[in-house]
């Protein structure tokens, strides 16, 4: 334990953000770090708890109160050790992981706890300052050949892994760079490109080869894929979005977010319009937006729609608005149900709650208006949330660009996965239990949210993770890396 009476004398302390006035102005990350001394400080706060709730809570299980230790006692190297002894790219997790580890901690057991995140992000970030941060080659080669299909966070982890424990790792990605959402579906002002740059430099250095603009099911088929490599790692996201087949659904000017937001973050990549917007450019400037969907994804879409000059912006979620604060005794330290606010909402978008869209009005082929109804949400006799249109809920909410938002329903089935006959569970995702990580096809894996649906980078890093073992005890029969 780093201070016995931190928490007691240390208040709580977090990263602060730039004024909403200059940070929309930008498209870099406004996220301010505390530096070194306060984040040495909140370190302390760590109680080294015996029973550390944040690791439960925190999908890789971090080592979190030792870093804590490690950062008070001024041993940051030794701190950046225990942090990648779990989580291959926490530069990456630091800034978009909503933090489940804070929720879990004790701490937050009255609104107050330690800032897990901030802290990570500090370790990693120094440790790429102070150049400690280097590439791993294997000692010695296996000669065995994996393939992984996919580079997101669960197909860079797995690759990372098995290239260290000395097999020769091949990630093919359809997309013409590599990082998957991580590139195109994460905005810049979250996440700057150039964090997933520098780990892919680290990686080819450690052996990885990297081919983008190969789309397995497209250009190259899986049976081709298990004929060339020993084992096949399937790591393609959940990038089926979910519709609103409603009226006027076909009119311009409505699409699905990942449209909307891939488009900009190759525009500051330097893609020409063109090559950014081959169907057409969307763009929020002078339109008044209507962004379906409560999740982050509705928040990047908030924060994007405000730096291209949207006249206004509207957030819309079916659900009823949460409660403030969580009931602690009911839900610690479990993940709370409560109202969350993320930087885009201080930037001027407003918000609605409990509305179901009814349809979509417009001219000229084009979206002018969303047809919304306002409801009710009551338990029934069966014990289920169901929604009631209320009395006079009806209403027009003029809008000429509509993004929806409203998640993904799983892996897109058609290509790879269908052609192939993979076996694929109750929700669509490719089938694979958390031990073995193999799918129905031999010498086939998979992980991250084409194995489990759609989830969080924390959670497709620690599948990617497992999934690299798994393979590599297929390969060889035992394994050192860590499960």
């Amino acid at each position: 334990m780093g201070k016995v009476t931190g928490f007691l004398e240390v208040a709580r302390q977090d990263r602060g953000y730039e004024k909403p006035e200059s940070r929309v102005k930008s498209w870099r990350e406004f996220v301010r770090p505390l530096g070194d001394a306060a984040t040495a400080e909140q370190a302390s706060r760590c109680m080294d708890c015996g029973i550390p709730f944040c690791h439960s809570g925190c999908p890789v299980n971090n080592l979190i109160p030792d870093w804590n230790n490690l950062v008070y006692r001024d041993q940051w190297r030794q701190a950046l050790i225990a942090l990648h002894s779990t989580n291959n790219f926490p530069e990456f997790t630091g800034r978009v992981c909503p933090a489940p580890c804070e929720a879990a901690c004790t701490l937050n057991i009255d609104d107050n706890p330690v800032t897990i995140k901030t802290v990570e992000c500090a370790i990693v970030d120094r440790g790429w300052q102070e150049g400690w941060i280097v590439a791993q080659p294997p000692v010695r080669s296996t000669g065995r050949q994996v393939a992984v299909v996919g580079s997101g966070p669960a197909g860079l982890a797995c690759a990372q892994q098995l290239a260290r424990a000395g097999h020769r790792v091949t990630v093919f990605e359809k997309s013409d760079r590599i990082g998957g959402l991580l590139r195109y579906g994460i905005p810049d002002f979250k996440m700057e490109k150039a964090l997933i740059d520098r780990r892919i430099a680290q990686m080819e250095q450690e052996g990885v080869r990297f081919r983008p603009g190969i789309a397995i099911g497209g250009d190259q088929t899986l049976d081709a894929l298990r004929a060339e490599f020993d084992a096949v790692v399937l790591a393609g996201g959940a990038e089926m979005p979910r519709d609103l087949p409603v009226p006027g659904r076909d009119l311009g000017g409505i699409h699905f977010a990942m449209e909307y937001l891939t488009q900009q973050n190759r525009r500051i990549a330097g893609d020409s319009e063109d090559r950014a917007a081959p169907g057409g450019t969307i763009s929020a400037a002078g339109r008044h937006v209507v962004v379906i969907g409560g999740g982050d994804t509705g928040s990047d879409c908030i924060g994007t729609a405000i730096r291209q000059g949207a006249a206004s912006v509207t957030q819309l979620e079916i659900m009823p608005r949460p409660p403030e604060r969580e009931d602690k005794a009911m839900t610690w330290p479990d993940w709370p149900l409560k109202l969350r606010s993320s930087h885009a909402h201080e930037e001027g978008a407003e918000r609605d709650f409990a509305v179901r869209t009814m349809g979509f009005a417009g001219s000229d082929g084009r979206v002018t208006a969303l047809e919304g109804m306002r409801v009710a949400w009551e338990k029934g006799a069966d014990g289920r949330m169901a929604m009631r249109d209320l009395e006079g809920g009806a209403f027009r909410l003029p809008t000429d660009l509509v993004l929806l938002a409203m998640g993904f329903t799983g892996p897109v089935a058609a290509g790879m996965i269908a052609d192939a006959g993979l076996a694929r569970d109750a929700r669509g995702n490719v089938a694979a239990d958390t031990e073995h990580y193999r799918t129905s096809l031999d010498g086939v894996f998979t992980a991250g949210d084409m194995r489990r649906g759609q989830s969080l980078v924390v959670w497709a890093i620690r599948e990617g993770r497992q999934c690299a073992r798994a393979v590599d005890l297929f390969l060889t029969g035992a394994s050192t890396l860590p499960r």
